[in-house]
């Protein structure tokens, strides 16, 4: 793991998955300075004491903001408190209206508490799980289609996700519908994320982002030390920070 810098105004600790490639966007669009850190998960650099001072969940993303709030550093974890931490930096892309606010935050949290951990336990009981549960598949990938269908309901006749306009809702949901396919979904069961969709990936910042996390991800190799590392006893050992 690389060591913390102060060479760039962000520090950025990240991985090729959708929770990092949020934050990825968000630094992309507002031309924010960074540096980007790539985790291997697979390697448990996760578990490092100096990663786990900045995130002590032991997940990425995570930022050092070098220059934070009164002109000292700050570090900031989860994916969706780093969201709103540097549209509120910036003014951007979460406003200041009071019912706007409301509703960006209402679909940025729909996102961080089931959007994101519903699809998320659809990816592991379908594509890594060392058996298959019908029950747990079943599940989960009909709770995927449910929420894509709430979704789809939600962008009728709107361009973007919260307001008449591109917020961190959109940035936090996006990443997430990459993966559709690994979800058991297609998005041309839902016309209107798919129209939706095919707009943020035009976003030049999104593009941008998208080249790069493909370049750089992290192609675990699967053994017993990388699932142990995201799967298995080493996931739920005790690591303390330095």
């Amino acid at each position: 793991m690389a060591e913390l810098t102060e060479e760039s105004m962000i520090d950025l600790y990240t991985a090729s998955t959708p929770n990092g490639q949020k934050v990825h966007i968000m630094l992309e669009e507002t031309a924010l300075e960074y540096k980007e850190h790539f985790i291997s998960l697979g390697k448990g650099e996760q578990f490092n004491p100096k990663f786990l001072k900045i995130s002590p969940n032991n997940k990425i993303p995570a930022i050092v903001d070098h220059d934070g709030p009164d002109n000292q550093p700050i570090s900031v974890f989860e994916s969706g408190c780093i969201l709103l931490y540097l549209a509120e930096k910036t003014g951007m892309f979460l406003s200041s209206e009071p019912r706007a606010r409301v509703e960006t935050l209402e679909w940025l949290f729909w996102q961080m508490g089931g959007f994101g951990p519903m699809l998320g336990q659809a990816h592991h009981f379908r594509a890594y799980a060392p058996e298959k549960i019908q029950y747990a598949y079943d599940r989960y990938s009909n709770e995927a289609a449910r929420l894509y269908q709430v979704l789809n309901i939600r962008l009728e006749e709107r361009d973007f996700v919260a307001t008449d306009s591109y917020t961190v809702a959109d940035m936090a949901i996006f990443p997430w519908c990459r993966l559709h396919g690994r979800q058991g979904q297609s998005l041309d069961d839902f016309p209107n994320v798919k129209r939706w969709f095919n707009t943020i990936v035009a976003r030049p910042a999104v593009a941008k982002d998208m080249s790069k996390l493909e370049d750089k991800a992290d192609q675990i190799k699967w053994n017993e030390e990388s699932w142990s590392n995201l799967f298995g006893t080493e996931q739920y050992r005790q690591h303390k920070a330095e």
